[in-house]
């Protein structure tokens, strides 16, 4: 048995502006998620930003290259507020570091989230170096950058 499905001017219309709220809808909530998770908040309170450890390998020619990251490698934070660095390790056992010029140094473990709280008072380029991994002769080194603004 065959079924006829009669559609009326109403009710094209109706489900002409159920697709369109849904396909506005669908736009908006992807625009927010777009939007950067760790985007400073506001004056006075505290930047959180996230970040993750990153090792790579590759065998080019016989010869094992090893390239090492902060992932993302630039945060961009405002001076004079509070930042909090949520650095957590995903490869690699332990990650030493320091941001020069801050005088703040820690550790970065596998499967943990080292947090690292400071007030920059100086604009200006800071950079974040793996003491393990700080060396071109052996790798690429693991450096991030901290820009105070």
């Amino acid at each position: 048995m065959s079924k006829v499905v009669l559609l009326n001017r109403k009710k094209i219309q109706f489900y002409g502006i159920l697709a369109l709220v849904v396909i506005l809808a669908g736009a908006y909530i992807g625009w927010q998620q777009s939007k950067p998770a760790s985007a400073p908040a506001a004056s006075g309170d505290v930047q959180v930003y996230h970040m993750v450890t990153g090792e790579f390998t590759a065998d080019v020619g016989g010869k094992k290259l090893e390239a090492y990251q902060f992932i993302p490698g630039s945060i961009y934070v405002k001076r004079n507020q509070p930042v909090e660095l949520r650095i957590s390790g995903v490869n690699g056992q332990s990650h030493p570091f320091v941001i020069e010029g801050l005088g703040i140094s820690a550790t970065v473990n596998k499967g943990k989230t080292t947090i690292v709280k400071f007030t920059p008072k100086e604009s200006g380029v800071y950079s974040i170096i793996c003491e393990t991994h700080s060396e071109e002769n052996s790798s690429t080194p693991m450096i991030g950058y901290l820009y105070v603004q």
